[in-house]
C-alpha cells in the first residue's frame, strides 16, 4: 500500500491500514456546500475515528478546513470538527491560520474572507517538529524592554540591561501566507491548496522516510510533496477523474520515485 494511490472510499481503505502505522496525515476535507466534488459525501465523524485508530502515537494530524456562508451566518463545521477530534482523543496542538494572497470580493455587509484554518491536531506530544525559520534581523542587537513600575510609569526593564538579542534565526509565526492559485492539470480540481502549503507542513511534521496519508488526496498535491521530500506516501481518492489527475502529478516530477521502507 505504501507509494500508492487508492481509488476508492477512504472510509472502507482505511480499514485496511493497520494500527499505529501513519507518522502523518495532511488533508483538506470537503466542508459544507463550498466544493462539488462530483456529488460525493463523506462521514466525518467515522473518517476522525479511523485516522486515530491509524496514526502513530506522537503523529499528526493536519486538517486544512474553512466555513460556508449559508443564510447569513458563518456555519462553524471547522469548530464542530476539531471539537470532535478532541472528543475522540487527539490534542489540538495549534491552530494555525492559511492567509489568502488572493481573495475573492465579498458580500457587502462583510469584510473580505481571506483565510482557513489549518488545525494541528497530534496522538499525544508531536514527535517531530522540525521548525521553519527565518533571518533574526534583531541578532546581535541590545535587548529593549520595558515594564512598568509601582507608581505606573514605563520604565527600561534592569535585568535586561547590557543584553543583546541572541538567536540568528526565529521560528515563524503560525500564520501562513500563501498564493492560492493553481496552475496546469491541478486546475481541473476545484480546491487545491498550494504546493508551498503541503511541502511546509510535511518537513514540520515528519523527517524522511515517514508515511504521509491524504485520505482525500483530491488532486494530489499532498501526495506530490510527499515524494519530492522523500516521504511515502498513501493516497485515497473516491473520484476516479482525480485519482487519474493524481497519477499524472506524480509522474510528472523529475526525479525517479524512491521507494522507502
Amino acid at each position: 500500500m505504501i507509494n500508492t494511490v487508492i481509488c476508492g472510499d477512504c472510509l472502507e481503505v482505511m480499514k485496511s491500514i493497520p494500527d499505529k502505522s501513519i507518522d502523518m496525515v495532511l488533508t483538506s476535507p470537503p466542508y459544507d456546500n463550498l466544493r462539488d466534488y462530483n456529488g460525493y459525501t463523506f462521514d466525518f465523524e467515522s473518517i476522525a475515528k479511523e485516522l486515530y485508530r491509524i496514526v502513530k502515537d506522537g503523529g499528526v494530524v493536519v486538517w486544512v478546513v474553512g466555513d460556508a456562508t449559508i443564510k447569513g451566518s458563518e456555519t462553524g463545521t471547522s469548530f464542530k470538527q476539531a471539537l470532535y477530534f478532541k472528543e475522540i482523543g487527539f490534542n489540538l496542538h495549534d491552530t494555525m491560520i492559511y492567509e489568502k494572497a488572493n481573495i475573492s470580493f465579498p458580500d457587502a455587509i462583510r469584510y473580505y474572507n481571506c483565510f482557513e484554518y489549518m488545525f494541528i491536531f497530534s496522538k499525544g506530544k508531536p514527535k517531530t517538529f522540525n521548525s521553519i525559520k527565518v533571518k533574526n534581523t534583531l541578532a546581535g542587537k541590545p535587548v529593549t524592554s520595558t515594564k512598568r513600575g509601582k507608581d505606573g510609569i514605563v520604565i527600561p526593564d534592569s535585568g535586561l540591561l547590557n543584553k543583546k538579542v541572541r538567536p540568528d534565526q526565529s521560528t515563524i509565526r503560525n500564520i501562513w501566507i500563501y498564493a492560492n492559485g493553481c496552475q496546469g492539470i491541478n486546475q481541473k480540481h476545484p480546491a487545491v491548496f498550494p504546493e508551498k502549503l503541503a511541502e511546509d507542513h510535511i518537513l514540520s511534521w515528519s523527517n524522511e522516510g515517514d508515511t504521509i496519508l491524504d485520505p482525500m488526496a483530491g488532486s494530489g498535491t499532498t501526495l506530490k510533496m510527499a515524494k519530492k521530500n522523500n516521504r511515502n506516501y498513501i493516497g485515497i481518492e473516491i473520484s476516479q477523474e482525480y485519482c487519474d489527475i493524481i497519477n499524472q502529478r506524480l509522474e510528472s516530477l523529475t526525479l525517479e520515485p524512491t521507494v522507502l521502507k
